[in-house]
C-alpha cells in the first residue's frame, strides 16, 4: 500500500506559522493555533514536526532554504538590478502589517540569539541574505547604476538599514512602512549613484 498522500503540504503549514506567530509570537501560540489556521489536527503537526520546537526549527530552516530563491525571483522581476536590490531589501515589508506584528516577529530573534541550532539557521539565513545583496550590487557597478565601491562592506551597510529601519519605523510610525525603508536605503546608496542624468533618475527611483 503506498503512503497516504499529504493533503496539505508542510510549505503551507510552515507560512500558516509565520502567520500566527505574526498574531501572537512564538512564546504564546501552540500547535493547536496553527493547526485551526491550517485546518489540521494537532495530532498531525506533531506527527510531521514532533513538537513545537520542531516545528519552529522546521520554519527556520525553510527561511534560511529559501534566500537564494526569493534573490533569484526578484532578480527576475527586474530588468535594473538596482531596482533589485532595493526590492529584496524591501521585501520583509510584506510581513509587517502593524508594528505589533513587527513585535510580534522580532520575538523570534530572542531564540535566533539565545539558542544555539536557532542561532546557526539565523547566521545561515544572514549569511546568504547579504551574499545577495553583495551580488546585485556587483551587477549594479558592471551596469552603470552604481559607481564602483567596496560591495562587501555596502552590503554589510544594506542589511544593517534595512533591518533597523523597519524597527525605527515601528517607533516613530511615519507613514508607509515599505517607503520609510527605501528612504533610508536611498540615503545609504545616493552617494554611490552614477553621476550626472542617470544620478538624477535613480535618485527618482530611491524616493529622492
Amino acid at each position: 500500500m503506498s503512503p497516504r498522500t499529504r493533503t496539505i503540504p508542510d510549505e503551507h503549514i510552515l507560512e500558516a506559522t509565520s502567520r500566527v506567530i505574526g498574531q501572537m509570537g512564538p512564546s504564546r501560540f501552540t500547535l493547536a493555533d496553527v493547526a485551526a489556521e491550517v485546518g489540521l489536527a494537532p495530532a498531525t503537526l506533531v506527527q510531521r514536526f514532533g513538537s513545537k520546537r520542531g516545528l519552529l526549527l522546521a520554519l527556520a530552516e525553510s527561511s534560511a532554504g529559501s534566500v537564494d530563491a526569493c534573490f533569484a525571483g526578484i532578480r527576475a522581476a527586474h530588468s535594473s538590478p538596482l531596482d533589485a536590490l532595493l526590492a529584496a531589501a524591501t521585501d520583509m515589508t510584506r510581513y509587517v502589517e502593524s508594528p505589533e506584528v513587527l513585535a510580534n516577529h522580532l520575538a523570534f530573534l530572542q531564540l535566533d540569539l539565545s539558542d544555539p541550532e536557532f542561532h546557526h539557521l539565523a547566521l545561515e539565513n544572514a549569511r546568504r541574505l547579504r551574499a545577495g545583496y553583495r551580488a546585485l550590487l556587483d551587477e549594479a557597478i558592471a551596469a552603470g547604476e552604481l559607481a564602483a565601491c567596496d560591495t562587501a562592506r555596502v552590503a554589510r551597510a544594506v542589511e544593517a538599514v534595512g533591518g533597523g529601519s523597519l524597527i525605527a519605523w515601528a517607533i516613530h510610525r511615519e507613514g508607509d512602512v515599505a517607503a520609510f525603508v527605501r528612504s533610508d536605503l536611498a540615503t545609504l546608496l545616493e552617494p554611490y549613484l552614477n553621476g550626472g542624468s542617470r544620478r538624477s533618475a535613480l535618485g527618482s527611483r530611491l524616493g529622492r
